[in-house]
């Protein structure tokens, strides 16, 4: 089986953990989290995404966490690199760096500090050059929310001709968006990245989901896509249902330190987040730990 085949259900783009005294990326809690969730079901990881704090690692760190997970995988698993950057020519070597640490596929968001400068057309010959440089496949990713720079279906519709992009991960948290993406490349692979939308884009035609949730609600997530493609899709709905305020709250409303803070609740490592971004306030980890108790994922207090 290709990648391009496995290339779907639902991946988990890991959180980085960070060791509480040094700072440094901790390889032995990112291997034992990556491990623990392909064993609940997921079909692939993300390593140096959003969730992985992707613009606070070095180059270094980035290269090493891509082979750690790996060491973990097997040849069933799927795992795709975060590789966006400022400059074309950084973007290629970033896909070069994860092709060689054995990655199978490189997740790139467009340039975004010149982005009042850049037409439709220049981000569409961004793509293009990265995708002709690339020795792995490139999923376009669309995350208007950290980027400020949506890609528009126009870019997709002007790379769908080309054979190294394979596919898209739309987080604009907008189905309607989707929807486009859909109906300009529909032999494209693409991906929802909100776990408050993964059954309706499944309905829409997504071939799986790339969710910040899957690293601390992978049953869940897992479960969804199971029962839809099954048929059973009422039990797919309630299934939604306990996943779409976890994601919501922790998620959307609290970003990278809230998805660490609920991983640390379920037993896995989060940690702290590494600075600028600020680590959770009590509150924060009283309301993760009372959303996760509601769905199910840790014991009720007694």
């Amino acid at each position: 089986m290709t990648v391009l085949e496995r290339l779907g259900g639902v991946l988990a783009p890991l959180t980085t953990p960070f060791d509480r005294v040094t700072g440094d990326v901790a390889p032995i809690a990112l291997r034992a989290n990556a491990r623990a969730i392909l064993e609940a079901g997921a079909t692939g990881l993300v390593v140096a995404g959003s969730t992985g704090e992707a613009p606070l690692l070095t180059e270094e760190e980035s290269r090493k966490s891509v082979g750690w997970v790996r060491e973990v995988m097997n040849d069933e698993h799927v795992l795709i690199v975060g590789a966006g950057r400022e400059s074309t020519r950084s973007t290629v070597a970033a896909c070069r760096a994860a092709a060689e640490e054995g990655a199978q596929t490189a997740l790139v968001r467009p340039p975004v500090y010149f982005a009042s400068a850049l037409s439709r057309q220049a981000v569409v010959d961004h793509f293009r050059a990265v995708a002709d440089e690339s020795p792995i496949p490139i999923l376009l990713y669309n995350i208007p929310k950290y980027t400020n720079l949506p890609l528009s279906a126009f870019v997709l519709a002007s790379l769908a001709d080309h054979p190294n992009v394979i596919g898209a991960k739309d987080s604009s948290g907008d189905l309607k968006n989707f929807a486009a993406y859909r109906d300009v490349v529909p032999e494209w692979r693409l991906f929802i990245g909100s776990g408050a939308l993964l059954y309706a884009a499944l309905e829409l035609g997504a071939v799986g989901g790339i969710l910040a949730v899957a690293n601390f609600a992978i049953d869940t997530a897992v479960t969804i896509a199971r029962l839809f493609r099954s048929g059973d899709k009422a039990a797919a709905g309630r299934a939604q249902e306990r996943l779409t305020p976890l994601h919501k709250e922790i998620v959307g409303g609290l970003g990278p330190a809230g998805v660490k803070g609920a991983m640390d609740a379920v037993g896995l490592t989060g940690g702290p987040v590494r600075g600028p971004l600020a680590n959770l306030s009590d509150a924060d980890g009283d309301r993760i730990n009372s959303l996760l108790r509601t769905a199910g994922l840790i014991p009720a207090e007694v």
